[in-house]
Formats: C-alpha cells, structure tokens, sequence
C-alpha cells in the first residue's frame, strides 16, 4: 500500500465518522454576547419573558431593574422562578432592594453558606436554554464592564444545567433561604 492509498482510506475513515455520528451531538446552539456593546442583559430578559414552565437564576448579583421586574411578571403567569445568591452580598443595598422585591412576589432565594463567594451566574429556562458567562445581573454588568455572556440553547447540555442547580438548591448544609 502507498502513501496515496493510506491517506485516502483515513480520509474516507474520517469522513465516515463524521456521517455516522449520533444526531445531537454537535446540535447546541451558542449565542456569545458581550457586555457592554451587546447588552447582554435586554437578551436574557426577552428569554424570560418567553419561559414557560421556570427559570432557575445562580448568581453573585442580580440588581438590574429590567431583569427583576421580567422575573416578577414571569412568577405571576406561573412559572417556576428560583434564585441562588451569595449570603455576603445580600448586605449590599441595590441588591437587598431587588432580593425583597423577588420574595415578595412569592420567589424563593436560598443563599449560601459555605466558606467563600458564590461564584457560578448562570440561568437555566425551560431544560432548554442556559446561559453561563462572568457576568453579573447588574446595570453595570450590562452597561459599563467588559463581561461574556454564553446563551447555549440544547436540551443536554441545559438538563445537566438544571441537575446542578437543584443539586445546590438542595443542599440544606450549604444553602439556605434567604430571610
């Protein structure tokens, strides 16, 4: 066999696994937006307002007027809105104020209880979409800071998403609900 031969037979052995792959495996769809000339916040409250069934919210700060008020209006037509956030920056007032108007329209917040920051920001609507990025739920966050924010639209890759939110969610040794 020569060089030719061989190569033709890894092409075509190549081009075979590439038909033969299973259906979904490269389907996830990645819209990657950056804060501030994308806004990438106005994008994650339009996914609010189109949820259905919930939205669980993980993230150190959440302040931006519009994205509170879309959760709110999202609890009212019935859907499942949680949030995680970090027991340290509950103390912040902007944060406090959103936090209150969250609870009182019936939204439970757990917060954490472990040594260090919380970390993760990231949303999961509907075991469809998720969103992962460095960014905070903040005016600033979506204004001002140079931020990322990945809105990832696939079915696996959100229910393991969800998995990991309830994961934590459920965790009584290290969240609590936020009073």
């Amino acid at each position: 066999m020569n060089i030719d031969s061989t190569m033709s037979i890894r092409a075509a052995a190549f081009c075979l696994c590439l038909v033969v792959q299973p259906q979904g495996l490269f389907s996830a769809n990645v819209e990657v937006l950056y804060a501030p000339h994308d806004a990438p916040l106005d994008r994650l409250v339009t996914l609010y307002q189109q949820a259905k069934r919930y939205i669980y919210v993980s993230v150190y700060g959440l302040t931006y007027p519009r994205a509170v008020q879309a959760l709110v209006a999202a609890k009212k037509r019935g859907v499942d809105v949680r949030m995680l956030t970090d027991q340290e920056r509950t103390q912040e007032v902007k944060q406090r104020s959103a936090l209150e108007t969250l609870r009182l329209a019936g939204i439970p917040i757990r917060v954490n209880q472990h040594e260090g920051l919380m970390h993760l920001k990231q949303v999961v609507i509907d075991d469809e979409i998720n969103t992962s990025g460095s960014m905070n739920h903040t005016t600033s966050g979506n204004s001002y800071n140079d931020e990322r924010m990945d809105i990832i639209t696939d079915r696996v890759i959100s229910l393991k998403a969800r998995e990991q939110f309830l994961s934590l969610w459920n965790d009584r040794a290290r969240f609590t609900e936020w009073k």
